[in-house]
């Protein structure tokens, strides 16, 4: 059986801090626009050894991107609850994981899912050896996500996704409980990221400051009109931090 045969296959370890870079359905980031965006990432991935980079790309291109890269990770934006059978227009977890992703985004704010939705998701990711970030919009939705073990759980208030105007500094009080909420459901063993918003390289280390371990961010990035530039400050950020701690 395929799902056995993926259950063997050695999961992806994954050290935090982590960038995350969601593609969306951009058109930036699809086909061989998905392509250009993602050599430029697997390039400043490989300057960062500290920092794991990963990349959420629409199903039809997990394929191509897994083809060239090897430092950054690749995730799917969204699976589906399935087992392989009669599931026409859902997205198996192990068609993904065939595919070449090592991950998979849960519960988007553009993607929401029922609480049981989710549960069942994180299951099953786990089942095909998919690392797991469930996205939340409040403090109570990532305590309750946490709950089923993700490994990653992202606050991001849909509200500030793609303004420009970061959690990190626009509600940064709610943004530190999310994070206490997350590490105390999660025994320590639920990594929490931030997004919606993040923009600046002072964004990103405020983030960490708060108890972050890593961004989710998309247009900032995949819009830019220079995404690598932008993207290597996001890293250096986080350098800057990690070196004066």
């Amino acid at each position: 059986m395929i799902t056995e045969a993926l259950k063997e296959e050695k999961i992806t370890k994954v050290n935090p801090p982590i960038i995350i870079v969601n593609y969306k359905v951009y058109p930036q980031a699809i086909g061989e626009n998905a392509l250009r965006l993602t050599e430029i990432i697997e390039d400043i991935a490989n300057s960062y050894e500290s920092i794991t980079f990963a990349i959420a790309v629409q199903p039809t291109d997990i394929f191509r991107v897994a083809q060239i890269v090897e430092k950054t990770l690749v995730f799917a934006q969204h699976i589906d609850p399935v087992t392989p059978g009669a599931h026409t227009g859902s997205i198996l977890p192990e068609a993904v994981r065939l595919s070449g992703a090592v991950g998979t985004l849960i519960n988007h704010s553009e993607r929401p899912l029922p609480l049981d939705v989710i549960e069942a998701t994180v299951k099953r990711a786990k089942e095909v050896g998919l690392i797991t970030t469930v996205c939340a919009d409040s403090p109570k939705k990532s305590e309750q996500v946490t709950k089923f073990r993700p490994l990653f759980v992202a606050y991001e208030p849909p509200e500030l996704i793609g303004t420009g105007i970061s959690v990190s500094k626009a509600k940064p009080e709610v943004l530190r409980e999310a994070v206490i909420k997350v590490n105390n459901a999660g025994n320590g063993e639920v990594i929490p990221l931030c997004g919606a918003g993040i923009s600046t390289k002072e964004d990103v280390v405020r983030a960490l400051e708060l108890g972050t371990k890593g961004i989710l961010v998309a247009s900032a990035v995949v819009k830019a009109k220079d995404p690598g530039s932008i993207l290597q400050s996001f890293a250096e950020g986080i350098v800057e931090y990690m070196e004066g701690l």
